[in-house]
């Protein structure tokens, strides 16, 4: 048994890639964090985006307390929450790397994370390139890969979790996945089921180039082609684009071909998609608000 739950996502209005997983023997939060885009259109959150931030955190910390294993992939604040430790209180804990392939930014934030955990969890390891057996559910990490398209946003490790003869793999933020090293854990595992950080085009043409956009497709299409998986869940930066669907309009065709799903978190729960940051503008015209 393997049952996937996403809890906080783009698609539902906040940034985040929150995961709940439950196995027959394990229960598995991964990146439990979640903020907003400080400054999007030149306009600050929405109270409605705020709103919705405190439900999903609330969402998130009542699924921490039901999990066995919390994981943090990499140390931005959108995928964990240093402020509030005691979500990690008794549990067994997966770390990225806190010194080893990181940028000087997320290893001070790393730093003071360990700090406030002290003494807090059942137990810390560092995940990185690791695997942890759990009864008949194995967690496989993979290397230090970039966060993005380079170095310069620091590593992130991708995620695998298998049970039963399922398994999930969560990328995190691989932003597209445009690098060949980011891709060749997501082909060594076949998974079932990806929850894949998309290419970040909301920014095409600034910070992500057309050739990481097309190298992104590419790889998706491979993901369809040559694993198992039969749903993508194509998130996170990828869902700050209102012209999203139309920037891999051939991933789409090549899942149709393949019977594969390519979706959205909350298209995978049966819920509507709020963007609600890339519809910021709209929020304040129709919701107005004094700045």
């Amino acid at each position: 048994m393997l049952k996937v739950e996403p809890l906080a996502f783009d698609s539902f209005g906040v940034r985040s890639m929150a995961t709940f997983v439950e196995t027959e023997d394990l229960k598995v939060l991964i990146d439990p964090g979640v903020s907003l885009a400080p400054s999007r259109y030149s306009l600050p959150p929405h109270p409605v985006e705020e709103q919705r931030m405190s439900e999903t955190w609330a969402d998130i910390k009542e699924h921490a307390s039901r999990s066995d294993v919390l994981v943090v992939t990499h140390y931005h604040y959108d995928h964990y929450d240093p402020e509030e430790p005691e979500i990690y209180e008794g549990k067994i804990v997966y770390l990225k790397h806190p010194k080893e392939h990181i940028n000087k930014s997320q290893e001070k934030r790393a730093s003071y994370f360990l700090d406030k955990l002290k003494g807090i969890p059942k137990s810390i390891d560092i995940a990185d390139a690791k695997e942890f057996e759990h009864g008949s559910t194995l967690i496989k990490f993979s290397p230090p890969v970039y966060h993005g398209t380079n170095p310069k946003l620091g590593y992130v490790v991708e995620v695998s979790i298998s049970c039963g003869g399922e398994k999930m793999v969560f990328t995190s933020d691989v932003e597209g996945p445009s690098v060949d090293a980011q891709m060749e854990f997501i082909i060594q595992e076949n998974p079932d089921i990806v929850i894949l950080d998309g290419p970040m085009t909301y920014m095409l043409g600034f910070r992500y180039s057309g050739k990481s956009l097309a190298r992104s497709v590419e790889n998706m299409n491979r993901i369809i082609k040559e694993t198992s998986a039969k749903c993508i869940l194509a998130e996170h930066h990828f869902m700050r684009d209102l012209k999203y669907k139309e920037r891999i309009a051939e991933v789409y065709e090549s899942a149709a071909e393949k019977d594969v799903e390519v979706i959205t978190a909350a298209e995978y729960l049966g819920r509507e998609i709020e963007m609600l940051e890339a519809r910021r503008k709209e929020l304040y015209a129709s919701k107005p608000i004094t700045l």
